[in-house]
């Protein structure tokens, strides 16, 4: 197969590289995957190195009403009859010599995922990638006070060892399938390390959540050993929470849900049914994954 949707504009040096990937999309609950990215390609002042056509992939006309149409469409802004903006898909890749990484953000397809996911190991084939990240997020029962759990599938048994340390758990799944997972499976066919790094987010919390952010970031680091301050992340995640709280407590009937569940979170009762909260945020149209 040609890839003629894949631009290269450089050739970094890289050693033995690791891709990090962050997908909008399905396991981007509270922007944790696509935040997580942004974040590190700031931090390190990472260069663009790639970008990959997003034709093909993407559903953008849907039957049915406009609100629902407007989901899938690209976006526009027009000024005075002027087009300013026109905003298709995006699939880039940025990579930091220093800390021979490639960091990949881009809009889970709709289409062609064996296509797509090709452009991606292209890359890795040109630029010797050795282990991959997928980061993705979940809702669940957690409270926002405390820090969020993580679970991680690999595609190597060997893998597994070296994540012990951070407080990592081995997820059992069965259900519809991610970008990641259909990832991991080429990933084994070729010969590549990869592992997925899920954490699980307050289902009550909706939107960008720099707490979840910033505990994954700091996971990332440590497990790639990357020597960098995150300090202005923390500082907008403690914000963050303390605003969520008040919130929090001017509805008492959630506050006192999420007392209960702060109790289980401490107890480590971590395989409660918590019906009552569950059929609670079904009511107010939120669902827990």
């Amino acid at each position: 197969m040609t890839l003629n949707k894949l631009n290269v504009f450089q050739r970094p040096k890289l050693n033995s590289p690791r891709l990090l990937l962050g997908f909008f999309g399905w396991m981007d609950g509270n922007d944790v995957s696509t935040g997580t990215i942004k974040y590190l390609i700031e931090k390190l002042q990472a260069e663009e190195l790639a970008h990959l056509e997003p034709e093909g992939f993407y559903i953008y006309n849907f039957p049915g009403p406009m609100e629902i149409s407007a989901l899938f469409r690209p976006y526009t802004k027009i000024e005075n009859g002027i087009i300013q903006t026109y905003e298709a898909p995006i699939n880039e890749f940025f990579y930091d010599e220093k800390n021979n990484l490639i960091l990949f953000i881009g809009k889970e397809p709709n289409f062609s995922w064996q296509e797509y996911v090709d452009y991606i190991f292209s890359i890795c084939s040109q630029f010797g990638v050795i282990q991959i990240y997928f980061i993705g997020s979940i809702a669940g029962l957690v409270p926002h006070t405390r820090e969020p759990r993580f679970l991680c599938s690999v595609s190597d048994e060997t893998i597994k060892a070296s994540l012990q340390q951070h407080g990592i758990r081995f997820i059992n799944y069965e259900g519809p399938a991610s970008i990641g997972t259909y990832l991991m499976v080429r990933a084994s066919q070729e010969n590549l390390r990869m592992l997925s790094l899920i954490t699980e987010i307050p289902a009550y919390v909706q939107g960008y959540n720099p707490r979840c952010i910033e505990t994954v970031t700091r996971c990332l680091v440590s497990i790639l050993g990357l020597h960098i301050q995150l300090d202005d992340l923390r500082a907008t995640s403690d914000e963050f929470e303390r605003k969520l709280s008040e919130m929090v407590q001017n509805q008492p009937e959630l506050a006192e849900k999420v007392r209960k569940l702060e109790e289980d979170y401490d107890d480590e009762i971590f395989d409660t049914e918590m019906t009552d909260l569950k059929e609670w945020l079904e009511q107010k149209g939120i669902r827990v994954d």
